[in-house]
């Protein structure tokens, strides 16, 4: 596993693009991680179009084309090119083969698409005082956990799930709710709500600590449970 953060300089100040736990075994990453604040929420940039090698990392650990729309599968993005618009070189970052993962299309533009944009919504709420910490990713460990292989070849295993872990901060208080979303071309639901949980609940699923760094008094119970009510959209 390797650790890799992309940046990008943004009026003047450097900026954290999106980080990710990358697994070169699988070719795939373990989680992709990033924040809207009053910077990153903006929207400054277009969609880019061009699926590229990540540069941080050598070509014999990356997927290819050939691993995506010939075997049925979206290049689904992870960090998602619109959660990334307030620099054009956050966006076409997200392009990076590292942040893609095989999805079907109809779940890639259905239900995951619609968290996706209710995410960038809660995101692009954020004032000067507002952080929103966002850690997304599709389950590549546990053998129940993975749909399948691209060409039978385990280096490139399909995730059954995908999921998001979400962290809003405000002021001095905290709020936290995830997601669980079984990879599939029907839905159980269309309704966001049917998906969520606690962030604790998630990190028995997954087996990832997430939010690690705070202090264990605001953790314990930020991620023992959440309030839909508190989520706007649900």
């Amino acid at each position: 596993d390797v650790f890799v953060t992309h940046y990008t300089t943004f009026k003047g100040q450097k900026v954290t693009s999106f980080s990710m736990e990358y697994d070169k075994s699988k070719k795939h990453s373990r989680w992709v991680a990033f924040r809207f604040d009053n910077q990153t929420k903006l929207q400054e940039a277009t969609r880019g179009d061009n699926f590229i090698p990540d540069p941080s990392l050598d070509m014999e650990y990356q997927r290819t084309q050939v691993d995506f729309g010939k075997k049925g599968y979206d290049r689904g993005h992870l960090c998602a090119s619109a959660d990334r618009l307030y620099q054009q070189e956050a966006n076409d970052q997200t392009f990076y083969y590292t942040n893609m993962s095989p999805q079907r299309n109809n779940f890639n533009t259905g239900v995951w698409l619609a968290l996706e944009g209710q995410v960038q919504s809660w995101g692009r709420s954020c004032t000067s005082s507002d952080t929103l910490y966002v850690v997304k990713g599709g389950t590549i460990d546990k053998e129940d956990q993975i749909r399948g292989y691209i060409s039978n070849d385990r280096s490139k295993p399909i995730p059954r799930y995908y999921y998001m872990a979400l962290l809003f901060k405000k002021g001095d208080s905290f709020k936290a709710i995830a997601f669980w979303m079984e990879h599939t071309d029907t839905p159980k639901s269309t309704k966001l709500v049917d998906y969520a949980l606690s962030i604790d609940e998630l990190e028995e699923k997954t087996g990832i600590d997430f939010f690690c760094n705070l202090p264990d008094r605001i953790e314990i119970p930020v991620e023992q449970t959440y309030n839909i009510e508190s989520w706007s959209g649900l």
